[in-house]
């Protein structure tokens, strides 16, 4: 049976209820097919499931789509029943935040302000804020991120670490549609044109991958998937970094990073890539 949690006094009743290893899978709701697939890998982890459903608005900046982003809580609930978790928590802005905005946050650091941290200012420090608060009131040993989110992941590793959080950090593989195009919430704003189109991100990023295995060098697999992208893109980077998104490796395991705009909708994709010397 899957009980709805609707403010921290509520959850930290049901959390005491909980023994054995707890996982958290946390979401901003509009749960898709990549959420079930946090929820499953959760499931295998631990012997209780906390999937939390809250809209940060500390993520979100002042030209950004707070109030427009889809909110279907009875459709979120029915996902997590039929994934078998035990809560969901579902806190309303005030419960989370009750002072209003928060006077001390997160401080990201250097790679805050890199890659989606440039292009989206405030973000991560948003991001780590709710993330360090959501930990601290469900008290997981483990909790699963999308590897889509793929700097997000990153960081909150580098949060729990660095700042001692007594959990470990999955990152769990991104979920694709069969065309190949990463699974998302804001997928549902692509006109039908642009969703024929969204595909080709994945096929130019997957052709320089092979491009990167056949000794091609960073900057090269970056002006090629560019160059492959598909037409009317609004670009805003593509990246190779290191796994941990420090310097391409001139050598060995690296990661490919997407971020543009087609038409309305802003869509983010990576994969893993190695690079291989000539």
């Amino acid at each position: 049976m899957t009980v709805l949690v609707p403010d921290r006094a509520a959850l930290a009743e049901v959390r005491a209820g909980m023994t054995g290893r707890v996982a958290v899978v946390m979401t901003m709701g509009a749960l898709h097919e990549g959420h079930r697939a946090l929820m499953r890998d959760a499931r295998g982890r631990a012997d209780h499931v906390i999937v939390t459903v809250f809209v940060n608005p500390l993520q979100f900046g002042p030209t950004e789509d707070f109030d427009r982003y889809p909110r279907t809580l009875d459709a979120d609930l029915a996902v997590c029943r039929e994934e078998g978790v035990d809560a969901v928590f579902a806190p309303t802005r005030e419960d989370m935040y009750p002072g209003g905005k928060p006077k001390v946050t997160v401080d990201p650091g250097p790679a805050g302000a890199i890659l989606e941290g440039a292009f989206r200012p405030g973000f991560f420090g948003g991001v780590l804020t709710v993330v360090a608060k959501l930990l601290n009131v469900t008290r997981p040993d483990v909790t699963c991120f999308g590897e889509k989110d793929f700097q997000q992941l990153a960081m909150v590793r580098a949060m729990a670490d660095d700042l001692s959080f007594p959990v470990e950090v999955i990152g769990v593989e991104t979920v694709r549609e069969d065309d190949g195009l990463a699974k998302s919430s804001r997928n549902v704003y692509l006109s039908d044109e642009e969703r024929a189109a969204a595909p080709g991100i994945h096929a130019a990023m997957q052709s320089g991958a092979s491009l990167a295995g056949k000794g091609a060098s960073a900057a090269d697999v970056r002006a090629h998937v560019i160059s492959e992208l598909p037409g009317g893109i609004d670009l805003d980077y593509v990246e190779v970094t290191s796994p941990d998104l420090g310097p391409a490796p001139t050598v060995g395991p690296a990661r490919l990073l997407f971020a543009g705009r087609l038409g309305a909708t802003r869509l983010i994709d990576n994969i893993p890539l190695t690079v291989e010397a000539k």
